[in-house]
């Protein structure tokens, strides 16, 4: 095969690829198999320069003057006006309702007319002129008369063809929106964050600002897509007899043209295209802002013509707006059921995404210093569907003098307890689990939970009621209950109330490990629980301990050790135990037993599959007790795994590692063998 007809097989192949990959979304080779083809077609190029053409996917990206920053964009005078089209801002049916009658009205006739229904996308109107099926200009909206020549920037947006298939029309301008997926938005603003850069306001901002980048190998980096929706000046090519027709035909061309459209007759259509795309708009992959309408036949738009510059075959008909601009009047902290501190934008109230919103998430700390909030700024708000609003930028050009940086509080505004940001967290917490009543009825329902004090009755109704009738606020009033109380709440009778009381005092003498447990600090799970309760067999030495002392227990690192002694540090957390023992609450405490006399210390066991005579909640608690660990997964660090009935992924992992396998009869010989001092 001669390097020209390798050349022109490479191109056509990687042509297909992007195409699936950036169109259809159906990629059908892996990256690096592209990145391989790619290089080879460079190499080829670069060998025979005299066979590269415009028209080849090496020229997207890396030709030599694509990396040349311009000092400014070339005016480009279009052939045809892009003139915009008239905004229906009445959001309701009634709006699709009104463009009917004046379109019927103007043509004089009583029956339906056909429409063309499509999306109206949020990003940036471009002019793409192609000669000969070859993709010469690229071209802004401008003013409408006249743009700017963005043709570098275009061609780094690989789902724009730079050979039209099948198309030799002399002069064909397609006409469409560069718009910013919101998955590449966030994957791009990921990337700037992990590398302290700058991010985007918007995928909108995004589109806009890529394009009207003057150095085009920053505009390569931002993740730009396209969708044609018209044409331009059109020379030797006939065109259909419809719109809809145009947009088939440009799709057959290899242009992308959005699958969301419709050709529909009548009022009653337009307005049911409206409400249905007006239900799936926050499930799309982009933004957009509302639909468009348009006269479905072209004799009928070229009969019905323009008025003050406007067509009156089309119209857009929008959605309430998505994104308003207001006054950020202050920042509040909300503080949640897990204790984590919301920062709360209080706002000059603004209409947006269909009501008024004088309250926004702000995230976190991290996110406010991002996006250099300030009180007092004008600030971006957005909200999505039933998404809680939230402040997505600031115009830094309108900060007054007297706008203020805020600081995250070190006390939770609610209960006055500490507060404290974990590493690597972005979210700071309020260390008063126990105490707090932002966190009461979510901490009761953990401490009542069948793995915790077992109080299986105290369910969610009855916390409910319990919490929001000032009955109980700490855990420690759960023992404080009688049925005269109890009488008193809804769908509470005589013997269901007896039913709680008699849980509540079955429930004053849990283990040390379930009463860790039940305490719900941050990071410790029922593992964690038992590991600590063995390591320091009381509750008084587990509260003394520090940082360095608590990282000596087994699987207890940093994070876990600051989440603890943070929690024992609170004095609020050490008052609510002391209520608990006065309340009755007596821990079943082995003092001066270390985790390291245990005769399973150190062993790491895996159950799998079912066992014939114990569940794994049974297996797990006596291995346990012997001061074993039990894992969920079969590593190089498993010393055995027990293997039951229809055993899966596990046992052949172990298999595959060499770790010891035992049955049920097996591990009852070596609990038996320790329980009664003998010896595996």
């Amino acid at each position: 095969m001669s390097a020209a007809e390798r050349i022109t097989r490479l191109r056509a192949e990687l042509e297909q690829h992007s195409y699936n990959y950036y169109v259809l979304d159906t990629p059908t080779i892996p990256d690096a198999e592209y990145d391989k083809l790619f290089r080879e077609l460079q190499a080829l190029e670069d060998q025979y320069p005299e066979l590269k053409t415009a028209d080849s996917p090496t020229q997207r990206v890396g030709d030599k003057n694509l990396g040349k920053k311009r000092e400014g964009f070339e005016a480009v005078r279009h052939a045809v006006p892009m003139l915009s089209i008239r905004t229906e801002t009445d959001t309701e049916a009634s709006g699709a309702t009104n463009f009917d009658a004046r379109v019927r009205n103007a043509l004089g006739r009583d029956g339906e007319v056909e429409y063309a229904c499509e999306l109206k996308f949020d990003g940036l109107a471009v002019n793409l002129r192609y000669e000969h099926g070859l993709l010469f200009q690229a071209a802004t909206r401008g003013d409408g008369e006249t743009g700017e020549d963005v043709t570098q920037n275009v061609l780094t947006i690989h789902s724009i063809p730079l050979r039209l298939h099948d198309c030799q029309a002399e002069v064909l301008e397609v006409r469409g929106e560069v718009y910013m997926s919101r998955k590449d938005f966030n994957r791009y603003n990921d990337k700037q964050r992990e590398l302290g850069l700058p991010t985007l306001v918007n995928p909108r901002n995004g589109a806009a600002g890529s394009i009207r980048q003057l150095d085009p190998a920053l505009a390569a980096k931002r993740p730009l897509s396209f969708f044609a929706y018209g044409l331009g000046e059109v020379k030797g090519w006939t065109l259909p007899a419809t719109h809809s027709g145009i947009l088939d035909a440009l799709a057959s061309f290899g242009m992308p043209v959005c699958d969301e459209r419709s050709v529909v007759s009548g009022a009653q259509a337009l307005a049911e295209f409206h409400q249905r795309i007006a239900a799936k708009r926050d499930a799309l992959p982009f933004d957009i802002d509302g639909v468009v309408y348009k006269v479905n036949s072209l004799a009928l738009q070229q009969e019905l013509g323009f008025v003050s510059r406007e067509p009156r075959w089309a119209v857009a008909h929008k959605f309430p707006a998505e994104e308003q601009i207001t006054i950020l009047r202050d920042i509040e902290i909300q503080v949640g059921r897990t204790g984590k501190l919301t920062p709360v934008a209080k706002l000059e109230p603004v209409f947006v995404g269909g009501t008024t919103v004088s309250n926004a998430t702000l995230h976190n700390e991290d996110e406010i210093r991002r996006k250099d909030v300030h009180i007092g700024d004008t600030v971006i708000v957005r909200r999505a569907g039933d998404v809680i609003p939230e402040v997505v930028g600031v115009l830094i050009e309108k900060r007054q003098a007297n706008a203020r940086a805020f600081v995250m509080p070190t006390t939770c505004p609610v209960c006055g307890s500490h507060v404290v940001r974990e590493e690597g967290e972005a979210d700071a917490r309020c260390t008063g689990g126990l105490f707090c009543p932002a966190q009461r009825k979510q901490a009761l329902l953990h401490f009542a939970g069948r793995r915790a004090m077992n109080i299986e009755e105290l369910g969610d109704k009855m916390v409910e009621q319990l919490v929001d009738g000032g009955i109980v606020g700490t855990p420690a009033d759960i023992y404080r209950l009688d049925m005269d109380v109890l009488s008193n709440l809804e769908g509470v009778r005589e013997q269901s109330g007896q039913n709680l009381l008699k849980a509540i005092e079955r429930s004053k003498q849990p283990t040390l490990a379930r009463f860790i447990y039940a305490l719900g600090i941050r990071n410790v799970g029922e593992t964690t629980a038992k590991d600590l309760a063995r390591h320091f067999g009381s509750l008084d030495k587990l509260k003394a301990a520090d940082e360095s002392l608590l990282q000596q227990v087994p699987d207890v690192g940093p994070v876990v050790a600051q989440s603890v002694a943070a929690f024992f540090a609170e004095s609020h957390n050490c008052q609510v135990i002391a209520e608990l023992r006065i309340a009755g609450v007596l821990l079943q405490e082995h003092e001066g037993e270390p985790i390291n006399t245990l005769p399973l210390s150190g062993k790491t066991f895996v159950l799998t599959g079912t066992l014939p005579s114990m569940s794994r909640d049974e297996a797990k608690a006596k291995l346990e007790a012997l001061g074993a660990k039990v894992a969920g997964s079969v590593s190089k660090k498993t010393d055995y795994v027990v293997a039951g009935d229809e055993a899966g992924s596990k046992l052949d992992k172990a298999r595959e590692l060499g770790v010891p396998v035992m049955d049920e009869q097996a591990l009852i010989q070596l609990l038996g063998n320790h329980l009664y001092g003998g010896h595996a």
